[in-house]
């Protein structure tokens, strides 16, 4: 650097040789710093947006990309990104992992607010993303896919069933006359059956396919719960009315919703209905099914878990763990090695449902016993009795624990090691107590670094009889219909939510790295995260068909629908894929508007593969974008040089955009990585890719990006 000093001193020491002709203070000139000069310079450029002739690129749409919260608290970056950009895209805030709750709730509060900040500010939302594998909430989602866990109730069955278990069908009866059969290994569980009836072609009216239960003795005064699992073929429909109430053919909240209904529905998956009656008229009643309202439907109804009981009656087992659904706290203490334990928030329960019990072990001990929860029993438990233990269990990673019923002497009669996944796994051990003091059940944590997490604890008497338990493994044809219907769940409950935004990623990331040419799976990804769920493994080829066909049912008919992915200037086999899938979906009946190339690259990104991964895009005639530009400098500490190699690229990408893609088919460019990020940053940490510093300082980067986009 060159300065150039000039001053005039006055001071008593000088003041016999010159006289001090001027009193002003000192007088200071400084040549400006060439890297001050050059950072005015960039400092002088207009806000981005402004470059971009709107009369000759009215459709394009530069976009920003920040997060929710940066945005809705109306700091420096709601302002940076109204200033610089038409349309932002936020990284987190509008994915499935962010508004679905664990219980299946969608909590769209923030992209309310949201919404409002950028209709206010007038910049568009690209709404980011509809369908993914990762940022999901899969723990919910897997949850759903559970097996289905049937706990019969702890009373006496008031149904006397005896004429389904010995096929002789007495006591019921049928119209038409001999209409049902018995399935046998057909029920729900492993080994057991169900009653099936088939609706004759003619049927039209609930009474042309019937099925009559035995009579029912009641209480008078009580209520009684009425509990059956049902399917059929194909879509069927069907009521229950009765003999011996006051109103027999009543309005019934089948489902438990809270709706009162004429019928419920049935289909090829198990349904659950349950409900409860108390208006009688005598001493009895029975149930009649009447389920003809469709012409050759067939119907499964599981006999083992078809009851009718009286909710004020005596029960036949009691749980010695009181609340071992842990849903009204939990009376479990515990100690050991700093842990921690307790009960979870609501939906974080098996199968996604209400509460576990938890607890945090920080290092595996010495031994086993080290770690420990107690639950104390009223009273000790009977010596030479057999004690059953049940109970779900899964962990944030893998290990052992050991459950056993102890004496105040800490001598004990052990249930084993119980191996703990990262899935929810239900576990039933008996042991024998061999001491009249056995008071307490316990559990031990010291072979176990991680959470633990229970529920459903029950442990009863072999001599006690009880309810019976029924798993239900789901079938691939059920996991589909599960998750296609949560997928339309989720893509309606997120249109209906931001109809201000009119451009969606439908689909987001769907070829395979090392298979270009195919879809994604979890069958191929070795380490798949705690917020990963792969749609198309239940799905299958057509779930981006399905996205698309919801995205457009649901969203509003000029919302412009993308497909997206990254690494197409990298791997153009990639970009041939992508588009080959883009032609499938069509082929199906569904339509995509565009594609989207993400485009993190970096200063040594091969501009060949660039400008021909462009050609290949414009060739489908679709709306191109790209969606996610960040150029990384691939160095520690970046230099003048290192930051020019960086704004050329930025430079390139929109001139060779410019270059091969037709006007028409320009939708935009979004700057994904805005700003540098700190070291610890989750994206892209000291990589320095953005276009402004870490401090939101422009970099040369800014300037090129600004001249490439007033060239468009």
């Amino acid at each position: 650097m060159k300065y150039l000093n000039r001053f005039l001193v006055c001071s008593g020491l000088l003041a016999s040789v010159f006289s001090c002709a001027d009193p002003d203070p000192l007088a200071f000139e400084v040549e400006k710093p060439e890297g001050l000069e050059a950072q005015e310079e960039i400092n002088s450029y207009a806000p981005l947006k402004s470059y971009i002739d709107s009369t000759s690129n009215a459709n394009f749409t530069l976009g920003g990309a920040v997060s929710i919260s940066d945005y809705i608290n109306k700091g420096v970056m709601y302002r940076l990104i109204n200033k610089n950009f038409d349309e932002l895209t936020v990284g987190y805030g509008m994915k499935h992992g962010a508004i679905v709750q664990n219980n299946g709730s969608m909590n769209f509060a923030q992209v309310n607010e949201l919404i409002a900040a950028a209709e206010q500010a007038g910049t568009s939302i690209y709404g980011h993303t509809l369908t993914w594998h990762a940022n999901q909430n899969a723990s919910y989602l897997n949850g759903l896919l559970e097996p289905l866990v049937i706990e019969s109730p702890s009373f006496p069955n008031d149904l006397d069933k005896t004429g389904l278990i010995d096929s002789t069908f007495s006591g019921f009866s049928s119209n038409p006359e001999n209409a049902i059969t018995i399935a046998e290994n057909e029920g729900m569980g492993e080994g057991t059956n169900a009653i099936k009836l088939t609706a004759p072609s003619t049927a039209a009216e609930p009474g042309d396919l019937q099925f009559s239960t035995p009579e029912i003795p009641v209480v008078e005064g009580h209520e009684y719960e009425v509990i059956f699992y049902i399917k059929s073929d194909v879509p069927g429909e069907g009521r229950i009315s009765f003999e011996g109430l006051n109103e027999n053919t009543p309005l019934i909240d089948y489902t438990g919703v809270g709706a009162s209904v004429e019928t419920f529905q049935t289909d090829f998956s198990w349904k659950e209905v349950r409900f409860r009656v108390s208006d009688f008229s005598g001493d009895s009643f029975s149930l009649n099914f009447d389920l003809g309202y469709q012409p050759g439907v067939t119907y499964s109804i599981d006999i083992d878990n078809f009851y009718v009981y009286d909710t004020q009656g005596d029960p036949i087992v009691s749980n010695l763990v009181e609340n071992g659904d842990f849903e009204s706290g939990t009376g479990w203490g515990g100690w050991g090695n700093n842990s921690e334990r307790g009960v979870t928030e609501d939906g974080l329960g098996f199968g996604n449902e209400g509460k576990a019990f938890y607890v945090t072990n920080p290092s595996v001990t010495g031994g086993f016993w080290e770690v420990q929860t107690v639950y104390e029993f009223p009273e000790p438990l009977d010596n030479g009795e057999t004690y059953t233990l049940s109970f779900w269990v899964k962990g944030n990673a893998e290990g052992i624990i050991r459950p056993e019923l102890q004496s105040p002497d800490y001598s004990s009669d052990s249930y084993g090691q119980v191996s703990v996944t990262q899935e929810w796994t239900r576990v039933e051990v008996a042991t024998t107590a061999t001491a009249d003091d056995r008071g307490r059940l316990i559990f031990s944590y010291g072979e176990f670094a991680g959470t633990v997490y229970i529920d459903n604890v029950n442990l009863s008497s072999a001599s006690g009889g009880g309810g019976s338990t029924t798993i239900l493994e789901r079938e691939p044809a059920v996991k589909q219909a599960i998750i296609e219907e949560e997928l339309e769940r989720w893509i309606s409950g997120m249109l209906n939510t931001a109809s201000y935004v009119d451009a969606w990623d439908v689909v987001n990331e769907p070829m395979d790295d090392g298979n270009p040419y195919e879809l994604k799976s979890g069958e191929n990804d070795a380490d798949i995260t705690n917020d990963e769920f792969y749609w198309q493994d239940y799905l299958g080829k057509d779930y981006a068909v399905k996205a698309f066909k919801l995205a457009r049912q649901y969203g509003d008919p000029e919302d412009l629908l993308f497909i997206n992915d990254y690494n197409l200037e990298y791997n153009l086999d990639k970009t041939r894929g992508l588009i080959e899938y883009v032609e499938y979906i069509e082929s199906q009946g569904a339509s995509v508007d565009g594609i989207g190339t993400q485009m993190h690259i970096g200063i040594d990104s091969d501009r060949n593969n660039i400008a021909e991964m462009f050609q290949l895009l414009a060739e489908t005639g679709k709306l191109i974008k790209v969606s996610e530009l960040d150029v990384r400098t691939n160095v520690s500490e970046p230099t003048d040089e290192v930051l020019q190699q960086q704004a050329d690229m930025y430079s390139y990408v929109v001139e060779a955009y410019k270059e091969h893609v037709p006007r028409a088919q320009r939708y935009g460019i979004t700057v994904w990585g805005i700003s540098d990020s700190a070291e610890d940053a989750t994206w892209l940490p000291g990589e320095f890719q953005g276009l402004w510093d870490e401090n939101l300082n422009r970099k040369p980067a800014y300037k090129s990006f600004a001249e490439a986009l007033e060239a468009l």
